[in-house]
């Protein structure tokens, strides 16, 4: 089954609707032809356009995925408490446009307008090119002298290592004790042989997919995620079923829904500090997702690459940040995945699995068609730096990074005020809505101006997100201040380019 058959009821798109008669994205209409006919204090919306306006605004936003399949007229008719009518007149309109697609005896899809499903690429790949101010990566720069000083003891530590051939495909003994002591301090008790040392996460879910997906096997992911989570699933052979976020976080209706109508082998979250949205799932969303995931047998596959990165409070454990989503684990339905590259350094390439050791024996099997295991000198850097710097490390930096996430805001309040985002507690970057910009053009605009973007499409699974860029804090303030100056610049360009800027009925979608 593909998203194309994931049905939206009449219930739950009511419910994401309300409440439409009020709250039509007035960008949205502002793209629709033909004036709106004039009420008693000015133009008026009809019915029928503010429905379609709402509709069209889940769409391009991803709470409404794409292909998936609409109620029928009379069911959400009687639903809205509105005529069919109403209804019909809605669903003719986003056909016309091109956000809705019908076929007699199958009902309608979500669409965009001229949207090619399958793009070339949409990874996300640091930029070489000097000279550019990279904002599609959110990565921080090394520690300085704790590195330093942690690569100096695996130095001398590495004689001792030498004598033998050197593979650990588990991992080193030391780092897996490490590591598993780590998951025990933080609420989720872990012995060092449910501990598998990877190539970093990404390499993790990489076997993860390879152990558990065959071609044609859904997973299920957030909509939006990390691009390359879902490039990595394709690249597999499966088909990534997106689960919309919610502004506030993550929708269990939803979840529920789609595990259940999908019934995919794996589900891929991020539970502390979302990527890109920079959500923390509190307690009892972390138990409901372990409960749907095991209602249904799916391996609930959690990503803690920015579990470290608290930036208003400390990180697990602490009365103010929930457990790791293990800890409400009690059958073997969550695998986690673990990195240094946030915490630490991009350069290290060292992250980690969390598993039952049943598991961790099954995963390091797949392993041998794959890397073999990871280098031993850069597992032995990380565990002198979780062992001896860890602390010390993020005490130092997370001041920096949350007064570079003041910094960022501030500037896009002041010279690009129609802008929005939430305020992430954590994390590494932004989820910006612009004010109805093709951020796919906008993207284009910015290299000429030597500033390199992440479009939200790259986040999502089928070419939504068009009006949101990810834009991370990862960089120090006076570059962030350039970086706000030439993205002000490109996005004049845009709106000049577009006559004002916004998004028509013939944009195009993902060309990344």
């Amino acid at each position: 089954m593909s998203s194309r058959h994931l049905t939206v009821t009449s219930t739950r798109l009511a419910d994401l609707l309300d409440p439409w008669q009020h709250a039509a994205d007035p960008t949205a209409a502002a793209s629709l032809p033909g004036p709106a006919p004039a009420g008693p204090s000015g133009p008026a919306t009809p019915a029928y356009r503010a429905l379609a306006d709402r509709i069209r605004a889940l769409v391009l936003d991803g709470r409404v995925p794409l292909t998936a399949r609409l109620p029928a007229e009379r069911g959400l008719a009687d639903r809205l408490g509105v005529s069919r009518t109403t209804v019909a007149a809605a669903y003719d309109l986003l056909r016309s446009d091109g956000y809705l697609v019908s076929r007699r005896g199958s009902g309608s899809w979500t669409a965009l307008p001229n949207h090619h499903p399958e793009p070339p690429t949409r990874a996300l790949v640091p930029s070489s090119i000097t000279g550019i101010i990279d904002l599609g990566v959110a990565a921080l720069p090394g520690p300085g002298r704790p590195l330093h000083r942690a690569v100096a003891d695996a130095a001398d530590a590495l004689p001792a290592y030498t004598t033998a051939h050197g593979y650990h495909p588990a991992g080193l003994p030391l780092l897996r004790e490490t590591i598993a002591a780590r998951y025990t301090r933080r609420g989720a008790p872990t012995t060092p042989d449910q501990i598998l040392v990877t190539s970093g996460a990404l390499s993790a879910w990489v076997l993860l997919l390879r152990t558990f997906v065959h071609p044609g096997d859904r997973v299920a992911v957030e909509s939006p995620t990390y691009a390359n989570a879902i490039e990595a699933v394709r690249a597999g052979g499966g088909r990534p079923v997106p689960v919309p976020m919610a502004d506030d976080g993550w929708d269990l209706p939803a979840w529920r829904d789609a595990l259940r109508a999908a019934s995919p082998r794996l589900a891929y979250v991020i539970a502390d500090y979302q990527n890109p949205t920079g959500h923390l799932a509190t307690a009892e969303t972390r138990r409901a997702l372990v409960d749907a995931a095991r209602a249904t047998g799916t391996v609930l596959v959690v990503d803690e690459t920015c579990a470290d990165l608290a930036l208003d409070t400390p990180p697990a454990p602490h009365p103010d940040h929930p457990a790791p989503v293990a800890a409400f684990d009690r059958a073997g339905t969550v695998v986690t995945l673990g990195s240094a590259a946030k915490s630490f350094w991009g350069g290290l390439r060292i992250g980690w699995i969390r598993a039952t050791p049943e598991l961790i024996r099954r995963f390091t099997a797949t392993r041998a068609g794959l890397d073999v295991a990871a280098p031993v000198l850069d597992q032995l850097v990380v565990h002198y730096l979780m062992a001896d710097h860890e602390d010390a490390i993020l005490d130092a930096r997370i001041p920096t990074v949350r007064a570079a996430r003041t910094h960022l805001a501030a500037e896009l309040a002041t010279h690009l005020p129609t802008w929005t985002h939430r305020h992430p507690p954590g994390g590494l970057s932004l989820w910006v809505r612009t004010d109805n910009l093709s951020t796919t053009v906008l993207s284009e605009a910015a290299a000429r101006h030597g500033l390199r973007l992440a479009p939200g499409t790259l986040f999502g699974t089928t070419g939504a997100f068009e009006r949101h860029v990810r834009l991370p804090y990862t960089l120090d303030t006076p570059t962030l201040t350039e970086a706000v100056r030439r993205l002000t610049l490109a996005a004049a360009e845009t709106g000049r380019a577009r006559g004002d800027g916004g998004l028509t009925p013939a944009f195009t979608g993902c060309v990344a």
